[in-house]
């Protein structure tokens, strides 16, 4: 597919191309419908919301509020009615507006005015949902309302429809992380053609997956958070997939391969793991199904498309543009080393690519040698950094952010503060008591005398239901309202011997916090037992996948503690300029495990295939540990990298929960990444020994077998076939130390210049080996022994026996492995 794709590579960019703008046109043409839906079946507020449904249906617009405080006298001071009451009659008169419920419509608008007088507010019902209403005709009402305003006589607006025309542009977040992970690239790479190229391939798979999200919204219920997660996570693995087929295909031109030869190796290798990478993604985030939470099936939708997109535009549209860059993907400096000449490519070969890249390995090298002579140091001080960053997650509280964790610059937020300060902090959030049986009266008294209620007023019945309207005199978000709410379930309405339920938007939000907080484990046991399924089949081990799933939950809780840290307790959200601390959104802890759970997965398989694979040829847990981890490190840190500079640019999408879940991730990858995948991980490897490849041999013959990344294949320039002007030969010699004396049990190995393994063997007692060749052509011999500093070196096999001795130098204490 690779090949097909490089070769036909005009037609596949036209096809995405085309299926960019037609379901970019669609979309634009349906518009949205997206819709928060959170069933809650068996839970009291939902059974206050079905009996309300009945009784009184709903009114189909949104309904926003307009506030106004003046600094002297009263709001009914005829001067500054004579300035809100024709606003008021203006917006009422605006195409879409439904209707303005003022203070100034006789008794009844009496209690929208505060007992000092100094503040009141009107209800401005539009005819459409707030997602529906069009952004022109709120901008009309906020003008005109604020127009009103003069010296000592402030207005403000609050509301669903409101705060949509205060977010920042659409796209701003996804442009920022774009241009950070574009520099983060750059610098990679030293190359402007190889750094567009996986920002391209993840602007198509966001672009298609979003207009795809947009238009399913018509026919399934999406929450308006989907698309903004679907793009955050899209950006993210659409780079990073992109990074890791780019960079092998880098390697694959350094070593002297034809671009296209190149192309193909990288795609049926690094291009398979993709393929493995993005399953597992989806894999977790299929796991929110099993909270039974309608609301998040939507996301899943979102997510789990544009992640599908996003891994179908890296394996198909990647090599097109492969194709139309050849050579070009690298930088200037490495074209020019390549084109000095053949003999040049040995050393590039043996290097694995330019200065730049020896160098990145040299200190990649350093690092992992550290680790495994001070394994238990750097276990513990890993260990001791993810402990304190996870202590604040013994302070988690779930529940829901509101207009009043808005930054204070907000309209909507002064909004809020002047109606909790004018009303009553529980004015923002009241509670609807549904009675459908008892005595009403009885129970309004029991509620008034209840601690914790500011405000109770009952509505006319209706069809033998009556709405008991209760104002805590706490915030909708303290611990203090969700007491409040208990008390009136278990104690106040059972004493009047009633038959009613507590809803209203806070008590759906202590609920959903509720159940999420219920389910939790049941979803924590899944994503982490099917990892550990997953990771046992690739790596016939027990040990691996175990020390997987414990780094999964250190991780975990260190990225919650961040969370609560700074959203909960406010430490930095000024310097963010993400508003007031408040709970954690009940629904972030399922969406950011499901994310976290698959991008650690990717990290954990890249990391310990390698480590596995050295472990299949030598045995030798220490060298595999090394080996695996000198060679990914880098690799995995510059992914990190840009998912996290991604993630951060999300505090800009001007949605709180955005905001929240771009912290939240950005902090977990980087934890992931540089902590634990780099220090933890191969720290505890080393202290297990070889403990960590133990299978029972009973659970090996029934396991199946799955190849994460295959070996590369040979192409006709490496390896020319038997029939076809080569015939089989040999190269043999001694594997000797610097003083002369063979070196017993070194492990000589011969590879194509595509890296694959054709033929393995150990050095004799004598230090003798020989190497079968397939026929005539260019090679790659690596010596690899204990205690020795491996060799590697290009080398070209006539159609003769070829004599190579081979001279390991010591490994001194201070030495670097300068091959692994």
């Amino acid at each position: 597919m690779a090949r097909w794709c490089y070769r036909h590579r005009l037609v596949v960019l036209l096809l995405w191309v085309g299926a960019l703008f037609g379901l970019g046109f669609s979309a634009s043409t349906a518009g949205t419908d997206y819709a928060n839906v959170f069933s809650l079946p068996n839970t009291d507020s939902k059974k206050a919301y079905d009996l309300m449904e009945k009784a009184f249906p709903a009114r189909a617009g949104d309904t926003d509020t307009v506030v106004w405080k003046v600094d002297e006298g009263t709001v009914r001071d005829s001067d500054v009615r004579s300035r809100i009451q024709p606003a008021l009659d203006e917006i009422a008169k605006m195409k879409g507006v439904g209707s303005v419920a003022g203070p100034y419509a006789g008794p009844e608008g009496a209690a929208q005015i505060s007992r000092d007088g100094r503040i009141a507010y009107a209800q401005v019902t539009f005819t459409d949902q707030a997602n529906a209403v069009p952004k022109e005709l709120v901008e009309d009402v906020v003008d005109t309302a604020q127009g009103a305003e003069r010296d000592g006589l402030e207005v403000e607006l609050g509301g669903q429809a409101i705060q949509r025309v205060q977010e920042p542009p659409a796209g701003l977040a996804e442009m920022v992380g774009l241009a950070a992970a574009a520099i983060v690239l750059f610098l990679a790479f030293g190359s402007l053609f190889a750094m567009l190229l996986p920002i391209g391939v993840a602007i198509f798979g966001v672009g298609t997956g979003m207009f795809s999200t947009q238009l399913l919204s018509h026919v399934t219920d999406i929450p308006d958070l989907a698309p903004l997660l679907a793009s955050l996570i899209g950006l993210g693995v659409g780079i990073d997939y992109a990074l890791f087929i780019v960079t092998r295909h880098r390697k694959g031109i350094l070593r002297g391969l034809d671009p296209e030869e190149s192309a193909v190796i990288a795609l049926n290798t690094s291009g398979r793991a993709v393929l493995f990478a993005g399953g597992t993604v989806c894999i977790a985030l299929a796991g929110m199904l099993v909270t039974n939470l309608r609301f998040l099936d939507g996301v899943v939708i979102g997510t789990s498309l544009t992640v599908v997109l996003s891994v179908l535009a890296a394996t198909t549209l990647l090599p097109a543009l492969l194709g139309f860059l050849g050579p070009r993907v690298l930088s200037r400096r490495q074209r020019r080393r390549l084109a000095a000449g053949g003999t040049s490519r040995s050393s590039e070969a043996e290097s694995g690519g330019g200065p730049e890249e020896e160098k990145a390995s040299g200190l990649a090298a350093r690092w992992s040698t550290g680790v495994q002579r001070r394994p238990r140091t750097i276990a513990v001080l890993a260990l001791a950094v993810m402990a304190v960053l996870a202590l604040p997650v013994l302070s988690l509280r779930l529940g829901a952010t509101d207009q009043g964790n808005d930054d204070t610059t907000t309209t909507t937020r002064q909004a809020y503060d002047l109606l909790a300060e004018g009303f009553g902090p529980g004015f923002n959030g009241p509670l609807q008591v549904v009675v459908s049986d008892g005595d009403t009266t009885a129970l309004v008294k029991d509620i008034e005398d209840t601690a914790g209620v500011a405000r109770v007023a009952a509505l006319p019945p209706a069809q033998g239901v009556t709405v008991i309207q209760v104002v805590p005199t706490t915030s909708p978000q303290s611990e203090e309202t969700d007491t409040l709410i208990d008390t009136l379930r278990d104690d106040v309405i059972p004493d009047a011997g009633a038959e009613a339920h507590v809803g209203g938007v806070t008590a759906v939000s202590k609920d959903f916090a509720t159940v999420t907080g219920d389910r939790l484990p049941l979803f924590i046991a899944t994503i982490i037992g099917l990892g550990f399924l997953l990771l046992l089949v690739a790596f016939r081990s027990l040990v691996v996948p175990l020390t997987a799933a414990v780094m999964n939950l250190i991780a975990a809780a260190a990225s919650f503690g961040v969370l609560v840290a700074v959203f909960q307790w406010g430490w930095g959200l000024d310097l963010l300029g993400l508003g007031k601390e408040g709970p954690i959104n009940a629904f972030l802890p399922v969406i950011m495990l499901s994310l976290l759970f698959g991008l650690s997965m990717d990290y954990q398989v890249f990391l310990v295939s390698r480590m596995h694979e050295e472990w299949v040829h030598t045995r030798d847990n220490a060298r595999a540990v090394r080996v695996g981890l000198a060679e990914t490190s880098r690799v995995i840190n510059s992914a990190a990298l840009i998912m996290v500079c991604v993630f951060l640019a999300f505090v800009l999408s001007g949605d709180s929960g955005g905001a929240m879940a771009g912290v939240g991730l950005a902090a977990a990858v980087a934890l992931d990444a540089f902590i634990l995948r780099t220090a933890l991980v191969p720290a505890a490897m080393h202290l297990l020994g070889n403990a960590n490849w133990w299978l029972p041999d009973r659970l090996e013959k029934r396991l199946p077998h799955l190849a994460v990344e295959p070996k590369e294949e040979p192409t006709a320039a490496e390896e020319p076939a038997r029939g076809e002007g080569g015939s089989a030969s040999v190269v043999h010699g001694f594997v000797r130390d610097p003083d002369g004396h063979p070196v017993e049990g070194a492990a000589v190995t011969l590879m194509s210049k595509g890296g694959r393994q054709l033929d393995r063997v150990t050095s004799l007692a004598d230090g003798s080996y020989i190497l079968s060749v397939p026929s005539p052509g260019t090679y790659l011999l690596s010596t690899t022994a204990p205690a020795y500093a491996s060799r590697a070196r290009q080398l070209t096999v006539a159609d003769e026996p070829l004599v190579l001795d081979v001279e390991l130098a010591d490994l001194s204490e201070d030495g670097v492995d300068a091959v692994n």
